[in-house]
C-alpha cells in the first residue's frame, strides 16, 4: 500500500453532490463545519452531497462563496473550480 498523496481528477465527479464534496474536500473542512458555516444541519449537507437533495439556488451561491469555486463549477463542472493547496 502507498502512502503517496492522490492529487484530485477534475471531472470524475461529475454531479452536482460529488463536486460539493471535492470542493469541500479541497477546502479542508468537514461537513459539520461547511454545514455550521452556510446555516444549515450537517444531514442536509450530507444529502446534497450524496445526492439525495439539491440545495436552493440562494444556498447554492452562498455555498460556492464558502466553497470558493464558481457557480456554474458546482452546476455543470465549468468555471473556476477548487484550489488545491
Amino acid at each position: 500500500m502507498s502512502n503517496r498523496k492522490l492529487e484530485p481528477v477534475y471531472g470524475i465527479d461529475d454531479t452536482l453532490g460529488g463536486r460539493i464534496s471535492l470542493a469541500r474536500d479541497a477546502r479542508d473542512i468537514s461537513v459539520e463545519e461547511a454545514a455550521q458555516i452556510l446555516g444549515v444541519e450537517p444531514g442536509t449537507w450530507s444529502a446534497w452531497e450524496n445526492d439525495r437533495d439539491e440545495p436552493r439556488s440562494n444556498r447554492l451561491d452562498m455555498m460556492a462563496g464558502v466553497l470558493q469555486v464558481s457557480v456554474a463549477w458546482l452546476l455543470n463542472g465549468q468555471g473556476a473550480g477548487p484550489n488545491w493547496r
